[in-house]
């Protein structure tokens, strides 16, 4: 297939994830580097996308300037991933949707649940794909893990606990560091801080491994720095639609805790561990049995895991990868819709996934306020 023209609004230097999308769009060649609005300071962004190789009137200073001098080109890009401050996504989504454009959003998908449902509405009326950024859905052994849940390897799934903890902002001296600040201010992020930016993926991955979606929760959120407005660390039970039990921890200030997420799923049979720090194993234990490791690469995997493996077994897999099966898909899934093709989205993280993400961020927030009363989403 040809390569797709791409853009990125957000990601600039510095950026914790800007190189990322940069390596995981580029990594199989199906995407070429068209266009960037990268920074808020525009003038710094034009520079910063001169310097990754872009032409200078496509290297623009916002995203209203990229939309506009993109809208009509022949050679316009098709794809636009917007890495951009949690407030923004919204707007510059429904924009680019409009326009006509395909678009992936990092998460959160929008600030409320409103924005969510007409973004929804929006990507339908588009005809375009708006996706949204679970990246770590795209490691192999969570594929497998989705594969083996769903070929019944573990029979019946009783019970799921997620964990997304680190330690990276629990020093005080920090409060005022703008880098974390933002992280827990109501106008930036919304009604929640630590579970909208970390506890929503381990919620995603839970959802993602036992294709079921979450309908009840109940939430216990703390601000263990009393100086914050928002929680940095919640604890939340959730009932999912086919009966299974969920727990999940999510904090910001667990000390000793690097990256933390980590995901376990218990069935009537066996049961699977896997965590994103050692994404090249995962564990299997059947009831009455020894625990097994299954290794990344290793011969017989899942075809779903076979097709997301980019390296030689015995070799570490890192977050780009992961980035790189997504980008592949969504690249698979827009030739296939300029075929004039049904796209094969099975394993894109979706607008409504992205939706049920903000659903899940409202009920906690709720709940939290209400000593943990349960809510629905």
């Amino acid at each position: 297939m040809k390569p797709i023209n791409w853009g990125l609004i957000g990601g600039g230097r510095g950026s914790q994830i800007g190189p990322a999308h940069r390596l995981g769009a580029r990594l199989d060649g199906l995407f070429n580097f068209k266009a960037a609005a990268l920074d808020h300071r525009p003038e710094e962004g034009k520079v910063y996308g001169v310097e990754l190789g872009l032409d200078s009137d496509r290297s623009y200073g916002d995203w209203r300037e990229m939309l506009e001098g993109e809208r009509n080109r022949e050679d316009r890009i098709e794809l636009v991933t917007i890495a951009t401050p949690n407030d923004t996504h919204y707007e510059i989504s429904k924009a680019f949707l409009e326009a006509g454009f395909h678009v992936l959003c990092e998460k959160p998908l929008t600030m409320n649940v409103e924005q969510a449902e007409d973004l929804v509405k929006v990507a339908q009326a588009s005809g375009k794909i708006c996706a949204v950024n679970y990246g770590y859905s795209g490691y192999s052994l969570v594929r497998h893990m989705r594969a083996m849940v769903a070929r019944g390897d573990i029979g019946k799934v009783r019970m799921v606990f997620a964990e997304f903890a680190h330690g990276h902002h629990a020093d005080a001296a920090d409060a005022d560091n703008p880098r974390v600040r933002w992280r827990y201010d109501p106008s930036k992020v919304g009604v929640s801080a630590q579970f909208a930016d970390c506890g929503i993926h381990a919620m995603h991955m839970a959802s993602f491994v036992t294709n079921q979606r979450v309908e009840q929760l109940s939430a216990d959120c703390v601000s263990l720095l009393p100086s914050r407005e928002l929680e940095d660390d919640a604890m939340v039970n959730f009932r999912m639609s086919e009966g299974t039990v969920g727990r999940l921890w999510t904090s910001s200030c667990a000390i000793g805790r690097q990256h933390g997420l980590t995901i376990q799923v218990f069935g009537e049979t066996g049961g699977l561990r896997w965590a994103q720090e050692q994404p090249n194993q995962l564990y299997y234990t059947p009831v009455g049995g020894r625990t097994q490791v299954i290794e990344r690469g290793e011969a017989n995997l899942s075809p779903e895991a076979d097709r997301s493996s980019r390296v030689t077994v015995g070799h570490a897999e890192g977050m780009p990868l992961a980035f790189g099966n997504i980008y592949t898909e969504l690249a698979q899934a827009i030739d296939m819709d300029k075929q004039g093709q049904t796209p094969d989205l099975g394993l894109i993280p979706m607008v409504d996934a992205g939706a049920d993400s903000i659903k899940a961020i409202a009920a906690v927030a709720r709940s939290g306020n209400s000593q943990g009363s349960w809510e629905s989403l």
